[in-house]
């Protein structure tokens, strides 16, 4: 409860305190502190009408000691030294303040200069706080992230995780925002297995947790094994106590990677390019009719196509010979034929992933993902109000998804 609505509280309530009797102005005062949280001898002082009351909005405002010409002077100084934090920068100011007046850079009073001496880091943080809101708009001072969190999950760089069996699975997310980042969009939420480069994707609605754990359990559902690992990069749809708390519910562990270093999550980068950048392209997804197209794609033809019949080569050595690095690579094999190979499967697994391949055929498959890449592009051409023309096989450069573009060009 405010200031504004105690006041109005306290007016509803005087008349009633000041008519009653002693046991009835006792009940209201008790009422009345049960309620806002003050302390009774002061309610009662008010109820009485020995304090004043004054509306807060008629209180005069106190008078700015660190005013606008001490946080001119204050900003310029945060930006010479790369924005540190109050606690960093109080020390800064301590050190390098005469310094930088001597040298011209700094241009202020005595006065002011006596003023940023004895300022204290949280009121350099409070004086600040506009100028953060800036640089975050233009995506120069980055939101912190979750220190408590960051300290109990792990990281793990690319070559840390474990290849022993199935299950280590790396997650990311595809923003499709095009050439505008503002509002809500579509995410491709992709996730590979580390071991056998196994594929699973679905369409995601914004950057919401809840949205994106509930498409990770899907995802979990639809795979032919067990889950092992959990390991996203940093971003906040992803890295949050929603999905930790599913990974230590599941007993399903859970690692990060380092920040800035797309190394650590390198397989999921690469499906990112192959099996979303290529498929949807560049184009801005913002509608529920582009996602469910998107999603329905993701969950049944595309993840079917890319496990049981498109091979992956696994880096099998890397040397370096005089100043170059020498790759070799195995056999080029398909998700299904890797994890078949591999005796982390039970017998029955392996049987039900073989009725599947027995049951598929590439060429619909193939047939299947043009026709809904084709319709998500004519949904995407209907929200813009372009009409959409059938012409032979010519490509347009990353305007369009890539393999419906073979198909349509705007006239």
């Amino acid at each position: 409860m405010n200031r504004e609505a105690k006041y109005q509280y306290m007016q509803t309530l005087r008349e009633r305190y000041l008519r009653g009797n002693k046991k009835e102005k006792g009940l209201i005062l008790d009422e009345y502190c049960r309620n806002t949280g003050q302390e009774r001898k002061y309610a009662g002082k008010k109820f009485r009408y020995k304090i004043r009351l004054r509306r807060p909005e008629q209180r005069k405002k106190r008078k700015e000691y660190y005013d606008g010409y001490v946080r001119t002077v204050l900003a310029k100084i945060w930006g010479i030294f790369d924005y540190p934090c109050g606690q960093r920068l109080k020390t800064i100011l301590n050190q390098e303040l005469d310094r930088l007046r001597s040298l011209g850079e700094v241009s202020c009073s005595d006065e002011i200069a006596g003023k940023l001496k004895k300022i204290s880091p949280a009121e350099i943080d409070r004086s600040l706080k506009h100028e953060k809101e800036v640089l975050l708009f233009r995506g120069k001072y980055a939101k912190k992230r979750d220190a408590l969190l960051c300290s109990k999950v792990p990281v793990k760089t690319s070559a840390e995780i474990l290849r022993d069996a199935p299950g280590r699975m790396q997650i990311d997310c595809v923003e499709h925002c095009g050439m505008n980042a503002s509002g809500e969009y579509v995410n491709s939420l992709s996730i590979v297995d580390v071991l056998s480069g196994w594929w699973e994707g679905d369409g995601v609605m914004g950057k919401g947790q809840t949205r994106a754990l509930l498409a990770i359990d899907e995802a979990r559902r639809r795979s032919p094994f067990c889950w092992l690992e959990i390991h996203p990069d940093n971003g906040g749809n992803i890295m949050n106590y929603s999905v930790y708390a599913y990974a230590e519910k599941e007993g399903i562990e859970f690692s990060r990677s380092r920040p800035y270093k797309k190394n650590d999550n390198c397989f999921v980068e690469q499906k990112n390019s192959t099996h979303v950048r290529k498929v949807s392209g560049y184009l801005r997804y913002d509608t529920e009719e582009e996602r469910v197209i998107l999603a329905g794609l993701y969950r049944d033809e595309l993840r079917l196509y890319k496990n049981f019949f498109q091979p992956v080569m696994k880096l099998a050595s890397k040397e370096r010979i005089k100043g170059k690095i020498h790759k070799k690579y195995d056999v080029p094999k398909t998700p299904y034929l890797r994890l078949m190979e591999s005796d982390a499967l039970m017998a029955e697994q392996k049987a039900a992933l073989e009725r599947v391949y027995e049951s598929l055929n590439p060429a619909e498959l193939k047939r299947k993902i043009d026709a809904k890449l084709k319709e998500l592009y004519k949904a995407h051409q209907k929200k813009n109000g372009s009409p959409l023309v059938e012409t032979s096989r010519i490509k347009i450069k990353k305007t369009a998804p890539s393999m419906a573009s073979y198909y349509m060009i705007q006239p």
